[in-house]
Formats: structure tokens, C-alpha cells, sequence
């Protein structure tokens, strides 16, 4: 019998070790595995093993190319491994680190781990008072202490917003300072994750519902991402934008400075003009941008590769289908408290292409000023 693991991250530190603790105490032969990537800097990671009624252990890790990370990574399998071999742990609770993010995780001890290791969910600590003024951090996690190599160049805003959307569970803990506004933030940021009390019998079943790391995945992916529905709610909206026409990207360019500081979040997927072929992400939290070429469109592949393509990006490409573009799209969702949603709007059609720019063809879509070649193609 493979040994359960249920991993809890989150930024919110005193959250995160709450609901840690809590799942120590209510669930019997629980063990709790935690690497402190702070001890990085003297070139190793503390590795801490818990139980209800304290500490079991502790013992170091060395670092792997100067990254404490990778440390983890590294020695996290290993340490699980042990703990199902002894069979005395019924339930092994994974606490990351403050800024680790539960994906390349999930997918270590699913992948390293499946053989005596059941990773049966994933779970992000949330205090509701802190999600906003996390969100909107855009402070770089090397600046606040909190990098996990030298070479991490993550915000404080889009590591948070990483961790809490990845996640199928939220784990709320009890916070005097939360109003209606942080949670109608919180259920719009991840409409789906399942929010329990961290006080409640309801977070141990959590621990144990089972959790599937390709579905995740996918469900992060640009190319069909589970993005959030317009929602208006307690003074936060969400405004979904779709349209079948692409950005003049000289005029994109000039705005992002504006669309990224519309809301506290904003993701999607989006199309530019003279790059008609490729699909391009959008990851925005804190003011910071990150675009990226997450591959072709569905419509600009031969017929033959489409039998390559996981069935969920399919179904993505099927219900933004257009009959002359395919899949190209804009598809962008903003989320925040006072969301402008009229100026943001005609802030984005003023970005498409013109009517007589569009009626010019693809051709002369490719001519037109590469203003994101700075940000695509960085020269190295």
C-alpha cells in the first residue's frame, strides 16, 4: 500500500503552518516533512520531520548548483520514501517553503514517488485578510529574502498568485481582518478550488481526495486554462475579454504599462498581429507582466499533428473556434476591487487591429512594427 502525501504551501507562513499543524493533529500517524531553504545562503537546507507531539528530526541537505530548490527536489523523494518504509506514517503532510510552488512539487513526488507514494492532494494555506496586499507585491522575492536560488527573478505577486490558483483546495484560516471584499477576491481568483476552514473536520478529508498532476497542469496551461467567469461581487470584479481579432502589436506595446496596472491579476491567452501563428500567454500580478510563446495555435497545425494534442486543449480550441481563425483569439481575464471595467475595455479594442488593418491579410499583419521582440526574444 502506497503511502499517502498531501503537500501545503502558500506565502502566508503563519497560515500555512496553522493548517500543517492542525492536519498533524486530527489525523493519527501523521508526519509532517519540511526543508528551511533560509539556512541556502550557508550552502545547505534544514530538513525537519514532525509529528503531533513535536520534532522527530532534523538533518541537512547540500545544495545542488546553488539552488536550494533543487536541494528539495533532490532530497524529498528520498526522505518520503523512508517514512513509507517504516510503515508507522499514515499520512505524510509536505510543508513547503515559503515561496516553493506546489506544481514542481506535485509533479516530483508523482512522477520520482509512484511506486510506494500517493500523492493524494494538494493544498495552498490562506489567510483571506493577506490575499490582496500579497497579490499586489511587486517586490522580487530576492529582495525580501525569499528567492530559492540566485538566479530566481519571481515576484512576490505572481509566485503567491501561482501557488493559490494551482491548488484545488484552499485552506482559510480564521482572520479578524478579512471583510467580504477578500473573500469575493478569493472565489473570484479560483472560482473552482474547494474552500475549507482550517478549523474544520472538513480539512482532513481534503487531505485524502485524491489529486491527478496532468490535470493540473493542463488546467494552468495558457492554451486551456480553466480561466475564471465574469463575476461582480462585494466590489471585486472579474471582466472576461474575447475577441476574434488580433493586436496591432506597436499599439499592445504602448499599453501594457496601463493593462497591467488595471487589476491585481490578469491571464489569458492573446494574438498578435504579426506574429499570427503563435500563441502568446499572458501572466500579470503586482504590476508585472510576463509574456511568453507558449507554442502554435490549434488552427496553425497540420491535421496530422492534431491527433498529438492532449484531448483538454482540444476541447479549449473548440469552444473558442472561429471559422476563418480557428482557436486565434483574445481571451484575457481581469480580476480586482474597483475594476474599471468600461476604460479597461476601451483600452483593449483600441490595441486590435483597425478595420483596414485587418482587411489587409496576414501577409501585411507580419510587416507591421515587432514591438515584442524585446520581450519574446531576449537576446541571451
Amino acid at each position: 500500500m502506497r503511502l499517502p502525501v498531501v503537500i501545503v504551501g502558500g506565502l502566508h507562513s503563519d497560515a500555512r503552518k496553522e493548517v500543517v499543524d492542525r492536519l498533524l493533529r486530527s489525523v493519527p500517524g501523521s508526519v509532517a516533512l519540511h526543508h528551511d531553504l533560509a539556512t541556502a545562503p550557508a550552502g545547505t537546507v534544514l530538513r525537519i520531520v514532525r509529528d503531533a507531539s513535536g520534532e522527530l528530526s532534523r538533518g541537512e541537505a547540500p545544495l545542488f548548483n546553488d539552488c536550494a530548490c533543487c536541494a528539495l527536489r533532490e532530497d524529498l523523494v528520498p526522505e518520503l520514501e523512508r517514512l513509507a518504509g517504516s510503515g508507522m506514517t499514515r499520512l505524510a503532510v509536505v510543508e513547503l517553503w515559503d515561496s516553493v510552488e506546489p506544481k514542481a512539487m506535485a509533479e516530483v513526488v508523482a512522477e520520482h514517488g509512484a511506486d510506494v507514494l500517493d500523492l493524494t492532494s494538494v493544498i495552498t494555506a490562506v489567510d483571506p485578510a493577506l490575499v490582496l496586499p500579497y497579490l499586489v507585491n511587486g517586490d522580487d522575492l530576492a529582495d525580501v529574502g525569499l528567492a530559492a536560488a540566485a538566479s530566481d527573478r519571481r515576484t512576490v505577486g505572481d509566485t503567491w498568485a501561482r501557488q493559490l490558483e494551482y491548488s484545488p483546495v484552499l485552506a482559510l484560516v480564521d482572520s479578524k481582518d478579512a471583510d467580504a471584499e477578500d473573500l469575493a477576491l478569493l472565489a473570484q481568483l479560483h472560482p473552482t478550488a474547494r474552500r475549507v476552514p482550517a478549523g474544520s473536520g472538513e480539512l482532513a478529508r481534503a487531505a485524502f481526495a485524491g489529486f491527478d498532476v496532468e490535470t493540473a497542469a493542463a488546467a494552468q496551461h495558457p492554451a486551456c486554462a480553466l480561466l475564471p467567469q465574469d463575476a461582480e461581487d462585494a466590489g471585486v470584479t472579474t471582466f472576461v475579454w474575447h475577441r476574434s481579432r488580433p493586436f496591432h502589436p506597436e499599439r499592445l506595446y504602448e499599453a501594457l504599462e496601463d493593462l497591467c496596472c488595471a487589476a491585481a491579476r490578469s491571464r489569458g491567452r492573446f494574438w498578435l498581429a504579426d506574429r499570427p501563428d503563435t500563441l502568446l500567454a499572458w501572466d500579470a500580478a503586482g504590476g508585472a507582466l510576463c509574456v511568453e510563446n507558449a507554442g502554435p495555435w490549434l488552427a496553425s497545425l497540420p491535421d496530422a499533428a492534431w491527433e498529438m494534442v492532449p484531448p483538454m486543449r482540444r476541447a479549449a480550441a473548440s469552444l473558442d473556434w472561429h471559422p476563418e481563425h480557428g482557436d486565434c483569439c483574445q481571451h484575457l481575464v481581469f480580476t480586482s476591487p474597483g475594476l474599471d471595467r468600461d476604460g479597461l475595455e476601451r483600452l483593449l479594442e483600441s490595441c486590435l487591429l483597425t478595420d483596414a488593418e485587418y482587411a489587409s491579410g496576414r501577409e501585411e499583419w507580419r510587416r507591421l512594427p515587432a514591438a515584442f521582440d524585446s520581450l519574446l526574444d531576449p537576446v541571451s
